[in-house]
């Protein structure tokens, strides 16, 4: 066991913890039917990836309450993972989106088995859904079989149910706002609900209710995590437009051809002139765009200083973290740890 923050022994931990559950649960899908080979394949894959950030969170949760270093608490953090990678497979479902990772998306690795069909597509779609359905079904399992004392995995069991309500709000908010009028304050809670809570601020609770910790602590939790999880998001969203596609793993272009509701649009809406708009707006929600209108976008995001006031909006909620993190009582430890994972999570390359 680590008795030291070490980021790269944290994250093997929680990747043997995922490795070692799902081999097993994909084992007793395949004993059904090794024509389910495909769909376990898919199920290993969308856990497979990641800088283990939520389980971390969820882990100093725990930590910064005063609990040591626990196995069970390992795979009950490593449970979050599994969340994100259900929530990833449905977004990538929803927003059709072709690559994550620089690998295939799930609909797109599953028109495969399914390819010569009449109606393969929508088959390949189907089974990803189930795929997803099935990972946030293994994340309840893992959490709840983490070997934590029943006791302590009731104090935490309401905010899961929060965690997969809110979750859903976020992704049914998102879809409800797709190619409506850009605004700044709907791009947010959109965010603040799809990513932002159970990025940061839901696993660092459940850490704590866990924990036994106290509410002034859980809320110390809160106003570091929620505005630190926007952060997190905001970066994205930049990396997503004008990121490295090599390096984010997606296609760059995704969140203008799916005209979806992100701060950046909403920026670069609020500030444009009516010719700007016009030439915005033949751009928004095509399947044709390419390289060159990647660049035209760009360059009017960047003309309006769109990603300037998004870069503004990063900082002054990773500042915000940090200063609620100064603030609280907590052991030196694990000040230093949410310090890093706040880095990290703000500071992202890809």
């Amino acid at each position: 066991m680590i008795d030291s923050w070490d980021r790269a022994a944290f994250k093997a931990r929680v990747d043997d913890t995922l490795s070692a559950f799902l081999t097993a649960e994909t084992a007793e899908l395949l004993s059904i039917d090794p024509d389910l080979k495909p769909v376990a394949e898919q199920v290993r894959l969308a856990a497979a990836h990641g800088k283990r950030l939520r389980a971390a969170f969820c882990y100093w949760g725990w930590r910064a309450a005063g609990q040591p270093d626990s196995e069970a608490l390992l795979r009950a953090a490593a449970s979050m993972e599994l969340v994100h990678a259900a929530a990833t497979v449905h977004d990538d479902l929803i927003d059709d989106s072709p690559r994550r990772h620089s690998r295939p998306t799930a609909h797109i690795a599953l028109l495969e088995p399914v390819r010569g069909r009449p109606g393969a597509a929508a088959a390949a779609r189907s089974l990803a859904m189930l795929v997803g359905d099935l990972l946030m079904a293994l994340a309840g399992q893992l959490f709840i079989s983490s070997g934590l004392p029943a006791a302590y995995l009731a104090r935490a069991r309401p905010l899961w149910s929060a965690l997969a309500r809110e979750l859903i709000a976020g992704e049914c908010l998102e879809i409800l706002r797709t190619a409506g009028p850009p605004d700044t304050q709907d791009s947010l809670k959109v965010i603040r609900y799809k990513t932002a809570k159970y990025t940061v601020e839901q696993p660092l609770l459940l850490g704590g209710l866990l924990a036994g910790a106290s509410r002034r602590l859980r809320e110390g939790y809160s106003a570091y995590g929620l505005p630190l999880g926007e952060a997190f998001q905001l970066r994205d969203d930049l990396l997503g437009l004008f990121g490295d596609p090599d390096r984010t793993g997606k296609a760059a272009l995704d969140d203008v051809r799916g005209h979806r509701p992100t701060a950046l649009l909403a920026e670069t809406w609020k500030a444009a002139d009516g010719t700007q708009r016009e030439h915005l707006r033949a751009l928004l929600g095509r399947d044709d765009l390419d390289d060159r209108h990647l660049a035209t976008v760009r360059s009017l995001m960047t003309e309006l200083k769109a990603p300037q006031r998004i870069e503004h909006m990063i900082t002054a909620r990773a500042e915000a973290a940090a200063r609620t993190l100064h603030e609280m009582d907590l052991p030196r430890q694990a000040r230093c740890a949410l310090a890093d994972l706040a880095r990290s999570a703000t500071d992202r390359l890809h």
